[in-house]
């Protein structure tokens, strides 16, 4: 779709008409990312970080310097649809005048509740791809709070970063 509306408005552009891509995908001329793209920075995101963790966890436990990391195609859609839902949240938080510590401890409470929200049906559809059984204060083996310190880093960085400067992004002509 994104290249059909890149095309479009490149077949436009000489004959008056002088929409920029953002606009095509039903962003403002020049305003902010639309929501689908947004949801596709916020899907890289999301993965990257991933395959970047799963590497450097399997390295503290195997030494193996190859840093192969891992993911799901499954985690495309969970990661964007997390981060765009923590747009909301940032949000809110921020227009409160929330300290740091309570809106980490919002955030890390959310991606929680997805995580084993998505776990929980990809199970029933026989395709979730993490099973945290093994670990201790794990929930189902959906969830564990081993994680919570980086699942509250993963937020941090959600909000200062990735989330304040999408929304900063502008396409213009």
């Amino acid at each position: 779709m994104e290249a059909r509306a890149v095309n479009t408005w490149r077949s436009q552009r000489g004959k008056g008409r002088d929409a920029s891509p953002s606009e095509l995908l039903g962003g403002p001329p020049g305003g902010p990312l639309s929501a689908v793209l947004r949801l596709y920075v916020y899907a890289l995101h999301g993965c990257l970080c991933e395959v970047t963790f799963t590497a450097v966890w399997d390295w503290s436990r195997t030494q193996d310097r190859r840093l192969g990391g891992h993911s799901s195609l499954w985690a495309l859609p969970m990661y964007a649809s997390a981060i765009y839902l923590m747009e909301g949240l940032r949000e809110q938080l921020l227009t409160r005048h929330r300290p740091l510590p309570v809106r980490l401890t919002a955030y890390t409470l959310f991606i929680y509740l997805w995580e084993f929200s998505w776990g929980a049906a990809l199970r029933l559809l026989g395709a979730c791809p993490w099973d945290y059984s093994g670990y201790g204060y794990s929930l189902a083996g959906l969830v564990t709070l081993e994680y919570a310190p980086f699942w509250a880093l993963a937020a941090f960085l959600a909000e200062k970063h990735v989330i304040r400067n999408t929304l900063r992004i502008r396409l213009h002509n």
